[in-house]
């Protein structure tokens, strides 16, 4: 009777495997037919084709420089990639109708949201609506006081003296390559770590240890962006109900993410949070959702680590090909500080590097860290330019395009030129809607003056004591997919101490 149970249950078991496949194999077939049917992929305009057959590799080495053709070729700025139900425009206009004129239309969105969901969960990054609100008011609160700046300013400082520095001087007239993206990744990851959490990571130690937090973090970060490049939605959801592939592969890296998370978090309420200064500590005081929690922190976690070590990377490799450059903030950074044995310059100090602020722009200009941002239409919309936006059509503004149109930044746009952001040798800012980097409106980066103290601290420190050379600078920069702009192959250099 036994036996026969266990057959029964066993054929039950085997009829439901095979139902239930069926079922997810058919409802992917019919998902698949609505998304061709609705995204018109037998579109036969030109600038559909060349995205469908990969054409436009055999002109580009990245796909932005090819959207920046297009959109440069465009009377109004504006381009429509039909094949991806994707309106991209570098109008300044029409990225102040998003960001500021209809805000409540243009939302991150639910697919935006569902796709860094797993990573970014309910953060502030990934959220619209009242929680969007919440987080925005809370972080702004923490993140513009004088003792959390000071905090993150110290932070930052010790890093670079007691390792990066070190670190440059350890392989400095040896003639040995060193990958200066991978040591301002670190850089950078140290830093959010410790200034998130109250924990250092150790990633920029010299011996360049392999951080499991850092790596788990890395795969997190690119699987999550890669969802995005899928032609349909459906490919990545199917493998990841299926747990196949990149999607186990980021599963197990949000696992592993999540554990450090919640240790951190047991660790600090069993330890008291009430007197420290880490973000952890302060929103623990606010919420007591530790999921909530995660999800905040892991969120400034992404932005702090990577956009600041792209625009450092992206700065030194135009610093390499411009010494006149370099020669002008150390001038500036001598008349300055003087003959000041200090070796880091004071809040006060730097505001008074107007070239070195406008080197920073200039570069940023160029190689944004985050080359694109899209919303998703509430409702039907008209922008500015006359581009009709249907209700639900993702809609991308382009900083790296915009950086380099002649209509915004005239004849000379795609020269490295600090002296454009320069009245008579004062920094002077550009309309934030001409230049978004730093986003603008409502959504404007909170931590843009704490990232931008982080990469002067970095440059001053380096320009005054080595001279940064990369091998071949005079090669165009390719990208590798992912949520920042990150060089493919990483920015080698070799370095040199500066004679005294």
């Amino acid at each position: 009777m036994d036996s026969q149970l266990s057959l029964w249950f066993c054929s039950m078991s085997t009829a439901f495997c095979f139902v239930f496949f069926s079922f997810t194999l058919l409802f992917s077939l019919f998902s698949l037919l609505i998304f061709v049917l609705r995204l018109k992929l037998w579109c036969t305009c030109e600038i559909c084709q060349a995205y469908l057959t990969s054409s436009w590799t055999k002109d580009f080495d990245n796909l932005c420089d090819w959207y920046t053709h297009l959109l440069k070729n465009s009377a109004t700025g504006t381009i429509h990639i039909h094949v991806l139900g994707n309106i991209i425009t570098a109008n300044p206009a029409n990225v102040e109708h998003m960001l500021k004129t209809r805000f409540e239309n243009y939302p991150k969105g639910k697919p935006f949201s569902t796709l860094l969901g797993d990573l970014l969960g309910r953060g502030i990054f990934n959220v619209d609506g009242d929680s969007w609100k919440f987080q925005r008011k809370m972080a702004s609160l923490e993140l513009g006081g004088v003792s959390v700046r000071t905090h993150a300013f110290d932070i930052v400082r010790s890093e670079i003296q007691s390792r990066l520095l070190p670190l440059l001087s350890s392989v400095a007239g040896k003639e040995q390559v060193l990958d200066l993206q991978d040591v301002f990744r670190r850089f950078s990851f140290d830093n959010i770590c410790k200034f998130s959490f109250g924990l250092d990571p150790g990633c920029l130690e010299l011996s360049l240890p392999v951080s499991d937090l850092a790596e788990a973090f890395d795969l997190a970060s690119k699987f999550s962006a890669q969802r995005a490049l899928a032609s349909s939605s459906l490919i990545w959801k199917v493998k990841r109900l299926l747990n196949l592939g990149t999607e186990k592969q980021l599963k197990e890296a949000i696992k592993v993410v999540d554990e450090f998370a919640e240790e951190m978090i047991k660790q600090r309420r069993e330890e008291g949070f009430s007197d420290r200064y880490d973000l952890l500590s302060r929103f623990m005081g606010t919420i007591n959702d530790d999921k909530y929690l995660r999800d905040i922190v892991v969120s400034f976690l992404l932005a702090g680590r990577d956009t600041v070590a792209s625009g450092l990377t992206s700065f030194f490799w135009l610093l390499s090909q411009h010494p006149e450059v370099e020669s002008a903030i150390r001038e500036e950074v001598e008349r300055v500080m003087g003959s000041s044995d200090e070796q880091f310059a004071s809040f006060n100090q730097m505001r008074e590097m107007h070239y070195l602020h406008a080197a920073l722009y200039e570069s940023l200009r160029l190689f944004p860290p985050v080359q694109f941002d899209s919303k998703f239409a509430q409702e039907d919309d008209v922008l500015p330019d006359d581009t009709f936006v249907r209700k639900g059509t993702r809609v991308t503004y382009h900083p790296y395009a915009m950086g380099r149109m002649e209509r915004i930044w005239g004849p000379d746009c795609l020269h490295y030129k600090p002296e454009r952001w320069l009245q008579n040798g004062r920094y002077v800012p550009e309309n934030l809607y001409k230049f978004p980097v730093f986003q603008a409106g409502k959504r404007v980066c909170l931590g843009k003056e704490i990232a931008l103290v982080e990469m002067k601290c970095v440059v001053l420190a380096v320009v005054r004591r080595f001279n940064i050379r990369v091998p071949h600078s005079n090669q165009a920069p390719r990208f590798a997919a992912g949520l920042t702009a990150t060089l493919r192959g990483g920015l080698p250099i070799l370095v040199q101490e500066r004679e005294a």
